[in-house]
């Protein structure tokens, strides 16, 4: 599945609302015990819900068809959300996937954003002697680790982060402001860095890239770029993170 972008026609709209309607106001009813609510009895102790997830599987052609785009379906849902739960926080991301992946879009859709029941069914398909690799840069996305010349390069879980945030954005500028915000979401004030940090960890990146550092390359003024080069190839296992929210 490829980006979509967020092209909000009238008529698209028109065709979304066709499809999405708020459910009807349920009448008020007495409230039941705690131990009565439903799924309670199966939530680990100390736990309590928080939100929920819900994997919409459908590619561009197939929504396409519908006269509407993925945009158009994230923008309804989240309009009829605002209608029966005007408090609720929404976040919604592309699940991208190698063209071509079989099996049913709804799978590929929690395999590409690793959702943890989808992908344990997985893992006894993974070959386990992955360790060796031919010469060049190997970024290993599904294991989260880099291989350099068939070696286990010490990265960092932050620099990984940064690595992989730029080889999903190939060939795109990214601005140090957006590292920041992207790779730093949520931290304090106190645990975000400056954007000139974001020198530092590209440096200590490249250090360990050592003759392949000019794959992360330097946009003066702006920020960086991963540029494909041909001793990197990319292993994403079962399925790409998404960099893509609506």
């Amino acid at each position: 599945m490829s980006n979509t972008a967020l092209l909000n026609r009238p008529a698209q709209a028109t065709a979304a609302a066709r499809h999405l309607s708020a459910v009807p106001a349920i009448p008020a009813v007495a409230e039941p015990a705690p131990a009565e609510q439903p799924g309670a009895r199966h939530l680990p102790a100390g736990t309590a819900p928080r939100g929920f997830a819900l994997y919409v599987g459908i590619d561009e052609a197939k929504v396409a068809a519908s006269g509407v785009t993925l945009g158009v379906l994230v923008d309804a849902l989240r309009r009829t959300l605002a209608d029966l739960a005007p408090e609720a926080e929404t976040y919604a991301t592309v699940a991208l996937a190698p063209v071509g992946s079989g099996g049913r879009d709804v799978d590929v859709v929690r395999l590409a954003l690793h959702e943890p029941s989808a992908v344990a069914r997985t893992k006894q398909d993974e070959p386990e002697n992955e360790d060796r690799a031919p010469g060049g840069v190997v970024v290993d996305i599904s294991r989260k680790r880099v291989l350099i010349d068939g070696e286990s390069a010490a990265f960092t879980f932050k620099e990984f982060e940064l690595l992989q945030y730029l080889v999903l954005r190939e060939g795109r500028t990214i601005e140090r402001a957006e590292l920041v915000s992207s790779l730093w979401n949520g931290a304090t004030e106190e645990e975000s860095p400056g954007e000139r940090t974001i020198d530092v960890h590209v440096r200590r990146l490249r250090a360990k890239l050592g003759r392949y550092e000019d794959i992360v390359r330097t946009v003066r003024g702006v920020g960086y770029r991963f540029d494909r080069h041909a001793d990197v190839s990319i292993r994403y296992g079962h399925g790409t993170p998404s960099p893509d929210r609506f």
